[in-house]
């Protein structure tokens, strides 16, 4: 159900709240554009920073937009177990066709309290996908606690974002074949794929959706000259989408993609550097789309 291009969702801002008409455009355009799924309230969503109230309205349009042509996997993490799981019944209440679910950040719990804090997300009846962040967390959903999440009925994958190709091997097993695997870096998602990944949550999708979804399209039917000459044509835009904080560069790079969408962010994150931007623009240039 879950696989292919899946662009993590910018949430597009005007005077400080959620433009609810560019949000419906972007992901009516990531359809058309031929994206397999979409995550809204993730962190290239700014979820951290949006009300409880805007985080239930941005899946909603998700899903209303998206009108079960893709599924759509809800942004849910929360570092207090209780927020998550009022998150997690929202998202479904919503429509959502799954969650996403980091480690409890910050208090950073060990192997167990991680273990205790997803198996209870994962108790009400809509598939949870894994979200492993370590770089952002701070924790680390270790391969022996995943195996034992797999086990849980609604725990059906993980997005990988520790950057350690061998997980995925170690993770595929220990959780078995039929376990999700879906990369959350772009830069290495080829490498990903060929050992046995089926996707990637991207950054890049929100720019290059056509691309990234032509990307993944080839590495799962095998044609691996083509997705080769594809990263090729995009890894100087994975890079440059994190020459500064996200999702900084890359709605920029979508201000330059898309005529009149706001590069608007919201506190604490801040315009991308005049490099970054450099950065930017040369890497959309490479890719042939600016």
């Amino acid at each position: 159900m879950f696989f292919g291009s899946i662009p993590a969702l910018v949430t597009p801002f005007a005077a400080g709240r959620v433009n609810e008409a560019a949000f419906r455009e972007l992901v009516e355009w990531q359809i058309d554009e031929g994206s397999n799924a979409l995550v809204p309230c993730g962190t290239t969503g700014e979820g951290a920073t949006l009300t409880d109230d805007e985080h239930r309205r941005v899946i909603e349009i998700t899903v209303e937009v998206a009108r079960s042509r893709v599924p759509v996997i809800a942004g849910c993490g929360s570092n207090n177990t209780a927020h998550a799981i009022e998150l997690t019944k929202a998202a479904k209440a919503a429509g959502a066709d799954a969650a996403l679910h980091v480690p409890p950040y910050y208090n950073r719990p060990n192997q167990d309290g991680i273990y205790g804090h997803l198996a209870a997300v994962a108790d009400l009846d809509i598939p949870v996908i894994l979200y492993n962040v370590p770089g952002r967390t701070v924790t680390d959903i270790s391969v022996d606690t995943m195996a034992r999440l797999s086990r849980l009925p609604n725990v059906v994958g993980v997005k990988d974002a520790t950057g350690n190709l061998g997980r995925v091997s170690d993770q595929r097993r220990a959780c078995g074949k039929q376990f999700i695997q879906i990369s959350g870096n772009d830069e290495t998602a080829l490498a990903f794929n060929a050992m046995g990944g089926v996707g990637c949550i991207s950054v890049t999708a929100n720019v290059a959706p056509r691309l990234c979804s032509q990307f993944q399209d080839a590495t799962r039917e095998g044609r691996w000259d083509e997705a080769l000459e594809l990263q090729d044509r995009l890894y100087p835009l994975h890079v440059a989408l994190f020459t500064d904080a996200s999702p900084g560069p890359v709605k920029y790079a979508l201000s330059r993609v898309k005529n009149g969408f706001s590069a608007e962010l919201r506190a604490p994150m801040t315009e991308p550097s005049a490099a970054s931007k450099k950065a930017v623009d040369e890497a959309l240039a490479h890719a042939g789309l600016a």
